[in-house]
């Protein structure tokens, strides 16, 4: 990031035939953040360009339609985990991102942190230019700005950093708080959590006349990113105090969940989402083109499997309306499993029609007989699994799909449809559903099991999982922690939106990749350097901070 100034006139100049606001009109090589910060509407356009810069399309290494903020960020956040399976070798950098392989000079490394510094500048324009109390409006405005500095400053740090809970100390991002950028240190992981939260009361302080739909901020959108960063920072009483303040999550679930994702803007369960129109699809460029291809998208990520086994635990389950087997013509009965590998990019399915015999399910590869064994996870559900070169390898069985490279088609739909569009969301960056998850979490961490696990099952009512299938004490379903429950139950609820990852690893948990896809077969420990990102090789080749260890 260059420590000049980031001059906003060309974001700010689109928003203007859009705004109803009464803003005088100057020429355009007059129009400055001090003219526009003279009046509520000028404030207004400001504000509105730094939702606009989340989603835009920017040349940063080349120009796509897929180099955005919205697009990267989910990626980045979401493929270094076990939820997703990476069909293919790609020349798209989010190969590198699945695959543990960033390097410092990758567009999805450098174009989120430099569109969200222009962003931080941009919100810090509004919070130095406006005082608090002059109207409720302008109050309003002031703390979407709080909201939206916390939130980039949020977002990179948990990618650009260790997780707080493996200390305070590390090295965290640079911390701008000011327009004034003459200066770039890295701030420690502990002062940009402190800021975030600093500012995230700030917002929930000052935002009390709401704007619109779900693509603007609010006093309960403040609190809910507030709940999570507590979360992430193990502060369980503050998790509970501040959604204490929100208000009752159940009561905002969203009842239709099968279509939740598709009109999420207008959902009462979304707290914050990322606002796009029918105009602003990105066809092929769009976070949903590499989960499904329905006539245009790429369709090269997939559920994974360790995914799909939770899932399928319980068919009634609705989440699973959001993962699309694409079924092949033949209709046959197959197992499917991956072979283990220490090839570091690319690794195949053995794929077998199932046979039956007298001993029992079997296939056949290349002649050679092999028995389809059964054996009891928790104690309750049946999985699957074949002995291949001496090997134990999980296996699936169902009914014969469409591969690519061998591996089965589970196109995932969470970000498709709206409009009718399959390429088109408002991709959700908040929800009650959350909410009341973290909760949950807290709950469990203070030891607070009943009402922890009475959290989950209200998520697990409003999925259609039935009555046989809710937690209590006296039936844990073959767990042994109420935590794990709480972080399953995260994962089905919560996958493909970007949690994840820092779910796993903030919880001092290694993740598990021996599964299908073309990632390392590998299990990646939470202490690994690697589960950070490294700083763009834009930033510290000019202002010479530090780069991450590792890289």
């Amino acid at each position: 990031m260059k420590k000049k100034v980031l001059y906003l006139t060309v974001v700010i100049m689109a928003m203007l035939g859009i705004s109803s606001c009464n803003l005088e009109y100057f020429p355009s090589d007059e129009l400055n953040s001090n003219v526009l910060l003279s009046d509520q509407g000028g404030a207004e356009y400001i504000i509105d360009g730094c939702y606009a810069m989340l989603k835009e399309e920017y040349e940063y290494i080349e120009y796509a339609s897929s180099n955005t903020y919205v697009r990267h960020y989910f990626q980045c956040a979401e493929f270094p985990a076990d939820n997703v399976s990476l069909s293919g070798r790609t020349t798209d950098p989010l190969y590198q991102a699945t695959c543990y392989k960033m390097t410092d000079n990758l567009k999805n490394i450098g174009l989120p942190w430099w569109i969200g510094y222009k962003v931080i500048y941009t919100a810090n324009s509004v919070i130095e230019g406006f005082k608090e109390g002059e109207t409720v409006e302008c109050d309003q405005l002031l703390g979407e700005a709080y909201f939206l500095r916390a939130m980039i400053h949020f977002n990179l740090v948990t990618l650009f950093a260790k997780p707080y809970v493996l200390g305070r100390d590390n090295m965290g991002i640079p911390l701008r708080i000011s327009t004034n950028t003459e200066v770039t240190t890295r701030a420690s992981v502990g002062a940009v959590y402190d800021q975030v939260v600093d500012d995230l009361k700030k917002a929930a302080e000052l935002m009390n006349k709401p704007r619109g739909n779900a693509g603007y901020a609010t006093k309960n959108t403040a609190l809910g990113l507030l709940s999570r960063v507590y979360l992430y920072m193990e502060m369980n009483d503050e998790v509970l105090k501040v959604i204490q303040e929100m208000g009752d999550p159940v009561s905002y679930l969203d009842p239709d969940y099968p279509n939740y994702f598709a009109k999420a803007l207008s959902s009462k369960e979304t707290l914050f989402a990322l606002a796009h129109t029918s105009l602003e699809t990105r066809g092929q460029g769009s976070i949903g083109s590499m989960y499904i291809n329905d006539g245009i998208g790429w369709g090269e990520v997939y559920c994974s499997d360790p995914l799909l086994n939770l899932y399928e635990r319980y068919p009634e389950d609705k989440r699973l309306t959001y993962i699309k087997p694409q079924y092949a013509p033949s209709g046959k009965d197959i197992v499917y499993f991956p072979i283990p590998s220490d090839a570091d990019d690319f690794r195949s399915d053995i794929t077998a029609e199932v046979k039956t015999d007298g001993e029992g399910k079997y296939c056949e590869i290349e002649g050679t007989k092999y028995r389809i064994n059964e054996e009891t996870i928790n104690g309750e559900y049946t999985q699957y699994y074949v002995t291949y070169g001496g090997e134990k390898c999980s296996a699936r069985l169902t009914q014969a799909l469409i591969q690519r490279n061998t591996f089965p088609n589970y196109y995932v739909s969470k970000f498709s449809y709206q409009d009718g569009d399959p390429m088109l969301s408002s991709p959700v960056f908040l929800r009650w559903g959350e909410v009341l998850l973290n909760r949950a979490e807290a709950e469990a961490k203070l030891g607070q099991n009943d009402k922890a696990l009475e959290d989950v099952n209200a998520i697990r009512r409003r999925a259609g999982i039935p009555e046989e299938g809710m937690f209590s004490a006296s039936k844990m379903h073959g767990y042994t922690s109420v935590l794990d429950i709480v972080l399953d139950e995260r994962r089905m609820e919560l996958a493909f939106e970007g949690h994840r990852m820092f779910d796993v690893y903030r919880n001092r948990l290694d993740m598990d990749r021996r599964f299908g896809g073309v990632q390392p077969w590998e299990v990646v420990k939470y202490t690994d350097d690697k589960i950070q990102y490294p700083i763009p090789y834009g930033e510290y080749s000019v202002s010479g901070i530090q780069q991450n260890p590792g890289y």
